[in-house]
C-alpha cells in the first residue's frame, strides 16, 4: 500500500478504536535531558565558539534551550502511556530524578513503584546542529549511577514483575556501561523462562561501549532472547558488520548501508528486525520478508527522543496487532507528531487522529 493508503486504513482504526489492555516494562534509563538548539552547521559553529574561547570566554546569547524529561525508557514509558498502554518503570536515578519522574510521569498513570533511587542522577546536554537538510545531535551525558547498574539492583518483587508482563524493553545498552550485558541476559533470560510477554530490545548507540559489542551480539542478539530488536542506521551497520567482521564496502548511502546490516541481522537471528531511519522504518524477518514504509514530511523541531516515540508507536501497534505496514506508519506518525512538537509532546490516540487528517490534506 502506498503512505496515503496506510494513512487512510490508520485513521479508520483510529477514529472506532477500542484498546486491548497491555502492559509494559521500560528499564532502566531516566535522565535530565537539556535541549540547546544551535541553528549552525559544525564548521560555522565552531567558529563561533573558536572566537569566545580566543578572548578567554564569554557568553553566546540567543540559544534556544529547553529542559525535559529524557531517557530512552522515560520517554518511551511517557509516549506509551499517553497512548493508553499501562506501563511500570524499572528505572536507576536518584532522588532529585525520583522527584522528576513523579512530575513527567506519574500524572500520565505511569507505575513508578520498581523505581531505584540512590546515588546520582542521570544527566544529558543535546546540542543539536544542523546537518545538510535535517537536524542532528550530539549528546553529552554524564550517567550517573547507570553507568554501575545491573542484575544485582533488582529484587524479587521486580522479577515477579517481568515475568508478568506483555512486553519487557530494554534501552540504553551502552550507558548500563559496567554490566549491559548481564543485565540483558538477565532479564531476557528470566521473561523467556518465566514469563508470558515479549522481550523488546535497543541499545541505543553503541559507539561508548565499542569494546563490549561482539559480546553483546554473541551472548544476547543472536541468542534466541530477542523477540524484537529496534535499530537505527548506526546501530544495524555496528551489529550487522560485527557478525560478519567487517563493514559491507559495496553498500552506498548510510541507509542502504542499514538495510544490507538489518537483513544480515535477520539472517542470522531470530528476532524481527525493527530499522527506523529519518527517511524510511522497515521490519526484517528471517524467512527474507521485508517490509518498508516512508517516514512523514514535517518541519523537524528536535532530533532527541525521536526514536523513543518511534518505539512505543512500535510497541503500541504491535500489542494491538497491527500488520507489519499499518505498524511501522503508526510509528513513524508517533515519531513525527513528536519531533514536530513545539513543546516535545508526545500524542494521545486523539492527537494522533488529528495529525493523520492534517496529513491527509497534505501532498504525502
Amino acid at each position: 500500500m502506498s503512505l496515503k493508503s496506510n494513512v487512510e486504513e490508520l485513521l479508520d482504526l483510529v477514529a472506532n478504536f477500542k484498546l486491548k489492555p497491555f502492559s509494559v516494562v521500560v528499564m532502566p534509563d531516566f535522565f535530565l535531558d537539556r535541549f540547546v538548539s544551535i541553528d549552525l552547521n559544525v564548521a560555522d559553529f565552531s567558529k563561533v565558539l573558536a572566537e569566545v574561547v580566543s578572548h578567554k570566554g564569554g557568553a553566546i546569547d540567543g540559544i534556544k534551550q529547553l529542559e525535559v524529561r529524557g531517557g530512552n525508557a522515560a520517554n518511551t514509558a511517557s509516549a506509551l502511556a499517553k497512548l493508553g498502554a499501562k506501563v511500570y518503570a524499572i528505572i536507576v536515578t536518584g532522588k532529585i530524578g525520583l522527584e522528576m519522574l513523579k512530575h513527567y510521569l506519574q500524572p500520565l498513570g505511569v507505575d513508578l513503584s520498581h523505581v531505584k533511587a540512590y546515588g546520582k542522577t542521570s544527566i544529558t546536554t543535546a546540542l543539536e546542529l544542523k546537518y545538510e537538510d535535517e537536524k542532528a545531535n550530539v549528546m553529552l551525558r554524564d550517567l550517573g549511577n547507570l553507568e554501575d547498574f545491573g542484575p544485582k539492583n533488582l529484587n524479587d518483587d521486580d522479577f515477579k514483575l517481568l515475568a508478568e508482563a506483555d512486553y519487557v524493553c530494554l534501552f540504553n545498552w551502552a550507558g548500563t556501561r559496567k554490566y549491559g550485558t548481564e543485565l540483558a541476559k538477565k532479564v531476557f533470560q528470566h521473561v523467556k523462562k518465566h514469563g508470558r510477554g515479549k522481550t523488546y530490545f535497543d541499545t541505543a548507540d553503541p559507539s561508548p561501549n565499542k569494546e563490549e559489542i561482539k559480546r553483546l551480539v554473541d551472548e544476547v542478539i543472536l541468542s534466541n532472547l530477542v523477540d524484537i530488536l529496534s535499530l537505527n542506521e548506526n546501530e544495524a551497520i555496528w551489529y550487522g558488520s560485527t557478525i560478519c567482521g567487517k563493514e559491507d564496502e559495496k553498500a552506498g548511502s548510510l541507509e542502504e548501508k542499514a538495510r544490507v546490516n538489518a537483513r544480515l541481522l535477520a539472517k542470522h537471528s531470530n528476532s524481527r528486525i525493527d530499522l527506523h531511519t529519518t527517511k524510511f522504518a522497515s521490519t526484517f524477518l528471517k524467512d527474507g520478508i521485508e517490509v518498508s514504509v516512508p517516514t512523514f514530511k514535517v518541519k523537524v523541531l528536535r532530533a532527541t527522543g525521536a526514536g523513543d516515540a518511534w518505539n512505543a508507536g512500535n510497541i503500541f501497534a504491535d500489542a494491538q496487532g497491527f500488520g507489519h505496514e499499518l505498524r511501522l506508519t503508526f510509528a513513524n506518525a508517533i515519531a513525527a507528531y513528536y519531533i514536530s512538537s513545539p513543546n516535545a509532546e508526545h500524542p494521545t490516540l486523539r492527537d494522533l487522529q488529528e495529525f493523520l487528517e492534517q496529513r491527509q490534506t497534505e501532498k504525502l
